[in-house]
């Protein structure tokens, strides 16, 4: 890479984060320091503002850089990620926003914990909240990895590092600095620069080609290696069973794994109403339909203009196409426009990771202070508050994710992203849905059916081949691998589901009728909801 390209990124890269460092200390000196104004901004936020920022906290590197790349390197499969990432938003707006804004408070367990016994769920359910949590922020950090190594140096194993600890560094400022109401911000200003060179590029991919659609899916073919393979179902998810099964778990965790994501779940918290929450989805769906559509583009558009085979020994895992496409589509290598484009797309990556994480770090510490500490401190203890438990959370979950995204730093954003989806499918949604729709639903039942999803979900990982038992592994050299699949979700979704029921009708203590209603009534009409 030249030092053109370096000297123009890193002045973006710098300028974008001098702007949201400006914005979180700008925030932290109006704030209250209430827990209110930390986890939830003081829930002032309007519709718009918040479509914005859930939609700039969904698009993440792994919609960006992953999808764009598996597009580029398996064409059709490839493309599932974004169909699949864009239908989860259905169940998201039918059957959550309104309910769980209406429902809790700051998180996940408080919806569950609002009919059951307070300390078993809030502790199952924030465990599985910061796991779900750091699991995504590995790919984040895999993602400013890949990017940040494209940029200042090929694959070097020292830029990746030296990119990995200052995304979580940074991470670590956002939160523990300006709470909720800066990561707002900071999502809103990264959605817009994202749309906007999105658009960018795919309006030069279409002008390369006319407009011509079928020119450019018959060039991605061409280039691909693969010919008409590439457009067709199977290059990825063909052949054996396996790879079948495989494709319909990665289906059901994309589209079911919304809904448990704890950093998605908690900005319904951030507006007044449970209507604004509504309003909410309903303009990030927007957003996000439109982005995904992009990413098709994009995807081809890399294939078809620098060739799966460059992609490929760019990054193995795909990470870099869209770089690489904005070099190509701005004249070249070493081309002044080349070098520009790059540039601007590499700062709204890394603007894009930037966001995300704030977003997820957010939402795991509020998890661990307002969950975890609130339920495991001792009565007769020091007090501390919650809002200094959760910025040091943030700092050792910031630790965690460094030290796994230095792990797995050679696997594809969107590959890491869906095993988090899986997780959150598995242990988050069952238990979500039970409580809100199930009358008989208990305390037993929620924490089995929390760990009942949550806990064969990460066994059947660490058994998979994404840690063992092939060249593309966490530990290639080892071989412990004894589930066949990647993603787990088509055997955890159904346990953790499973465990729900079996922990409910084995439970000796009866639900509690006047607190289901309660709950109900607040679900469905807002009254007494906070």
């Amino acid at each position: 890479m030249s030092s053109d390209h370096q000297t123009l990124a890193l002045l973006l890269f710098s300028a974008f984060i001098a702007v949201t460092l400006a914005i979180t200390t700008w925030v932290s000196r109006n704030r209250h320091g209430s827990a209110e104004e930390f986890y939830a901004g003081g829930r002032l936020f309007s519709p718009m503002e918040n479509g914005f920022a859930i939609a700039g906290d969904y698009m993440s590197a792994a919609s960006f850089l992953g999808i764009s790349g598996l597009i580029a390197l398996f064409g059709y499969d490839g493309m599932l990620y974004s169909v699949g990432f864009l239908v989860a938003w259905l169940v998201v707006l039918l059957l959550v926003a309104e309910l769980v804004r209406n429902c809790g408070r700051f998180t996940l367990a408080d919806v569950v914990a609002a009919r059951m016994s307070e300390r078993p769920v809030r502790i199952a359910a924030g465990t599985s909240s910061v796991t779900v949590s750091v699991l995504y922020l590995v790919a984040q950090m895999v993602g400013a990895g890949s990017l940040v190594s494209l940029l200042l140096g090929g694959n070097s194993g020292a830029s990746q590092v030296f990119a990995v600890i200052g995304v979580g560094a940074l991470m670590v400022v956002y939160v523990t600095l300006g709470g909720m109401r800066a990561t707002t911000w900071i999502q809103i200003v990264k959605a817009v620069l994202l749309m906007a060179g999105a658009i960018t590029l795919t309006v030069l991919v279409l002008v390369r080609f006319h407009g011509n659609f079928n020119l450019l899916l018959n060039t991605a073919a061409d280039r691909s290696g693969h010919g008409v393979k590439f457009l067709s179902p199977g290059l990825k998810y063909g052949g054996d069973w396996t790879a079948r099964f495989d494709f319909i778990s990665l289906g059901l965790a994309l589209v079911l794994g919304t809904a448990g994501l704890p950093h998605i779940l908690s900005r319904f918290y951030t507006v007044p109403t449970a209507r604004a929450a509504r309003r909410s989805v309903v303009w990030s769906i927007g957003l996000i339909g439109a982005f995904y559509l992009m990413t098709i583009v994009l995807g081809f558009g890399a294939a078809a203009l620098v060739g799966s085979d460059a992609v490929r020994k760019s990054n193995a895992a795909g990470n870099t196409a869209v770089p690489l496409l904005a070099m190509d589509l701005g004249g070249g290598a070493g081309s002044t426009g080349g070098t520009v484009l790059f540039a601007v797309v590499a700062a709204i990556a890394f603007a894009t990771i930037l966001a995300v994480v704030a977003g997820i770090t957010l939402a795991s510490s509020a998890s661990v202070a307002h969950d975890l500490y609130a339920s495991l401190k001792r009565r007769h203890a020091k007090q501390h508050s919650e809002v200094a438990v959760a910025r040091v959370a943030a700092a050792g979950i910031g630790a965690v994710a460094i030290a796994l995204g230095l792990l797995a730093k050679d696997m594809n954003v969107a590959f890491l992203v869906g095993l988090a989806f899986a997780v959150a499918a598995s242990a988050n949604l069952p238990v979500l849905l039970y409580s809100l729709f199930w009358r008989n639903f208990t305390t037993r039942g929620a924490v089995w059916s929390v760990y009942g999803g949550l806990v064969p979900a990460i066994v059947l990982v660490l058994l998979s081949p994404v840690v063992s038992g092939s060249p593309e592994s966490l530990f290639p050299g080892m071989d412990f691998q004894f589930f066949p699949l990647q993603n787990p979700g088509l055997v955890s979704i159904p346990l953790g589901f499973l465990a729900g029921w079996l922990g409910t009708v084995t439970s000796a203590e009866p639900a509690d009728a006047a607190r289901h209603a309660e709950t109900e009534v607040r679900s469905l009409t807002g009254a007494g909801a906070v």
